[in-house]
């Protein structure tokens, strides 16, 4: 006879996710962000406070950005371990669902446990409930569907004998990987059932590596050996699947240069060689050079976002043929590619062992070497007076990393200026720019720390970025999270103003001096950090701002460095062409100029 345990529906929840491991023999879900309200305090609070550390509980100040955080772990955890968001119903859950189409659009596990509406309806509207007139099914969480990769909703607590290992196993999923969405019915938390005791047994979960098809395989590798001019494109799929050695060791053996996407910089030092650095809209000289004049191209862990491609503009060979490897057949089969479903590692490794001895004539090293000397350029220090510019803010970090620093952002001007400048050391760089979230970098900087406690993270943030969501940082002191915060005030939303300008429209609303404000803010970011208990200060100029970057090492809370910088200059170097629509119609004569511009630009796209 079965036996059995009676525990109400949350109960059996956390003490299941208590007991689910990863391949390393560590708890996948490593804890859960809670904030609490009427639709999860009686039930999940109850169950939470009663398992303890078994799965612990952290208190975060927004419910976006406790899952930011989350979401920066997996990623910092290459997707081996996770963490869980729990909110009340209404503005809590809904405050979630930004988060949940970033780790959407990034492929990246995330469990979150919003409260729902009354299962019986008994008391039903209740507070804070969204009725739709025509469906009495829906609530608030119904938004979480399309940017979640699986949905449940738990209105009987024997759900979770199914949901629950349908949750888990979408997250340590290579091809499904994403965020999974539980809304938890707020009666039917504290109802009880018996569950069988075996559900609680513990169980290990392992990421599976696909094999590929022989027929995909044999095809890939015929392409690869008719091509003359091949260039690899290297995604976060490398990273994922852990063939950062195997990727170097197979460009290598076949002498074929590689470029980075932004979230695969980093898998291989910038030092090595065949390392053409960063590709596309926000790439460097070499590498687009490379792409251009590839025959083909061999995308491995990458989904070819717009920025990757050049709005489908950087290769430019006529001849060109797309290849790309990947776990998901939806991004492997993008844009006509040729493709290959399988794990990144042991793709290369198959294509490979077929290629033999084969390598591919010596490139021109001198685009390489040309390339590193412009950028040197543009991240020295200024020999004059007046605002650094972006590039210059990362020369000055640039000097003062480490072996073991983690550069991160997410959306402005750094994310596009990193990707072309930064020079990573393996495993070195961290940047959400699937989804461009502003209001990531605070929050991910404390989830890369969590994740990675021996790293040097140095967080880049603009002011509107640090002015839309800030306030975990008081989480980061409050737990002793320690990192450095290189806040770069440029007085409004200067990334989003030079576009502006560059698609030929006026200044307007994004710096403070061209919004429709009475009086122009002065804000003292310096001491708004310091009131939530970092370590800030403010850098006078950028031999200042080195200096202070070596001191914050060694605290044990965050340290806010704030420095003034010019926001009209562009990094200064790189860079190609971005697919943002242009008018066709205006008075102004700098649009029709812009739109004469995109018009010639947009003849060259391939979508095939």
């Amino acid at each position: 006879m079965t036996k059995r345990v009676r525990l109400t529906a949350a109960q059996a929840m956390v003490r299941w996710l208590s007991v689910q491991m990863n391949g390393d023999g560590e708890r996948f879900i490593d804890g859960v962000w809670a904030i609490f309200g009427h639709g999860n305090v009686a039930g999940l609070g109850e169950a939470l406070h009663g398992i303890g550390d078994a799965l612990p509980t952290w208190r975060g100040q927004n419910e976006q950005t406790m899952a930011h955080a989350a979401i920066a772990y997996a990623k910092a955890s290459k997707r081996r371990r996770a963490m869980a968001v729990t909110s009340s119903i209404g503005p809590g859950a809904t405050n979630m669902v930004t988060a949940a189409a970033l780790a959407h659009v990034n492929r990246l596990p995330l469990l979150l446990i919003p409260g729902d509406v009354f299962a019986n309806r008994a008391p039903d509207p209740v507070l804070q409930q969204i009725e739709d007139f025509d469906d009495g099914m829906i609530s608030a969480n119904d938004c979480f569907r399309p940017v979640s990769r699986y949905y449940d909703r738990i209105s009987r607590p024997e759900h979770l004998l199914t949901a629950l290992p349908r949750a888990l196993q979408t997250m340590t999923d290579p091809a499904k990987c994403g965020p999974v969405t539980l809304a938890f019915c707020q009666d039917t938390q504290a109802e009880a059932h018996d569950y069988p005791e075996s559900f609680f047994e513990p169980k290990v979960w392992r990421i599976r590596r696909p094999e590929p098809d022989r027929a995909e395989l044999d095809a890939v590798i015929a392409a690869l050996k008719a091509a003359e001019r091949p260039v690899i494109v290297a995604g976060g799929g490398v990273i994922y699947s852990g063939a950062e050695e195997t990727l170097l060791d197979f460009a290598t053996r076949h002498n074929i240069p590689f470029v980075e996407t932004q979230a695969g910089k980093g898998a291989v030092d910038w030092q090595e060689g065949l390392n053409l650095g960063s590709a596309g809209v926000t790439g460097g000289d070499a590498a687009n050079a490379a792409l251009a004049e590839a025959d083909l191209v061999l995308g491995v862990g990458t989904r070819f976002q717009d920025f990757t491609t050049g709005s489908w503009t950087v290769f430019a060979n006529p001849k060109r043929r797309l290849v790309s490897v990947n776990v998901t057949g939806y991004d492997a089969a993008k844009h006509g590619a040729l493709p290959l479903v399988a794990d990144a590692k042991v793709a290369l490794e198959k294509i490979g062992a077929a290629l033999g001895d084969k390598n591919w004539p010596d490139r021109d090293a001198q685009s390489r070497k040309a390339w590193y000397e412009a950028t040197d350029a543009v991240m020295a220090a200024p020999n004059k007076k007046g605002l650094p510019t972006d590039a210059q803010v990362i020369g000055a970090v640039q000097r003062q990393a480490k072996p073991e620093t983690v550069v991160m952002c997410a959306a402005g001007t750094m994310p596009g200026a990193l990707h072309t400048l930064w020079r990573a050391g393996k495993g070195g760089y961290h940047m959400e720019y699937g989804y461009s979230c502003m209001g990531y970098e605070l929050a991910g900087a404390m989830g890369i720390k969590l994740a990675q406690p021996k790293a040097d993270v140095i967080c880049f943030i603009g002011d509107g970025s640090y002015m839309m969501a800030n306030s975990e940082l008081a989480t980061a002191v409050m737990r002793r999270v320690p990192f450095t915060v290189v806040l770069t005030d440029n007085r409004g939303y200067g990334c989003i103003n030079r576009l502006q300008m560059g698609t030929g429209g006026a200044e307007f609303n994004n710096l403070y001096a061209s919004a429709n404000v009475e009086v122009q803010p002065e804000i003292d970011f310096t001491a708004h950090a310091a009131a939530m208990g970092a370590h800030a200060e403010k850098a006078a100029d950028i031999a200042d701002l080195e200096a202070k970057i070596s001191a914050a090492r060694g605290r044990d809370i965050p340290s806010v460095i704030v420095i003034d910088t010019d926001p009209y200059p562009g990094t200064g170097a790189g860079g190609h062409w971005w697919d943002v629509a242009v008018p066709e119609v205006s008075e102004r004569e700098e649009v029709r100029n812009a739109r004469d511009r995109y018009v010639k630009q947009t003849a060259l796209q391939r979508v095939d």
